[in-house]
């Protein structure tokens, strides 16, 4: 996809994790992060025949949601704050605006964060132009209700 024909996005989105029924989490978008990383407390690894899946929690605006996902790799990850933490990652569809392909993420705690979700480059690479200078660009009624124009 050429700079051209890529959709912009702004510094925070509402985004959606459809396969695991995730809708409306308040996302920020962050280029100096290469991995995405969802809030989570990981509850368990499950064996499966047709593969390994992890079960975790996801909680935001006070609700709680359980999920199960195809569990890809334990990575080390670097956190903003120079700490490597393991971390499971997941692979599972993600929605921006209309535009919805696989990425991987990784599951932390992030309950310290205004954010329950960050997403990286690697899920915005060759898709996604940022301006930080707004908001909710792919979030067309939250940016009519704040008053944000494109």
């Amino acid at each position: 996809m050429s700079p051209n024909s890529a959709k912009v996005v702004g510094w925070r989105e509402l985004v959606e994790l459809p396969s695991l029924k995730l809708v409306d989490i308040p996302a920020k978008i962050d280029t100096g992060a290469r991995t995405s990383s969802l809030h989570a407390e990981v509850f368990e690894e499950i064996e499966r025949e047709d593969g390994r899946y992890v079960r975790f929690a996801v909680d935001w605006g006070g609700k709680k949601h359980e999920c199960e996902a195809i569990h890809v790799d334990v990575r080390g990850i670097t956190s903003s704050n120079g700490e490597t933490q393991q971390r499971y990652i997941i692979k599972t569809p993600l929605r921006i605006g209309d535009l919805e392909f696989r990425a991987e993420i990784s599951l932390a705690d992030r309950s310290d964060m205004k954010f329950p979700m960050l997403i990286g480059r690697s899920a915005l690479r060759r898709r996604f132009l940022v301006d930080s200078g707004y908001s909710w660009l792919q979030t067309p009624g939250l940016r009519a209700l704040k008053g944000h124009k494109p």
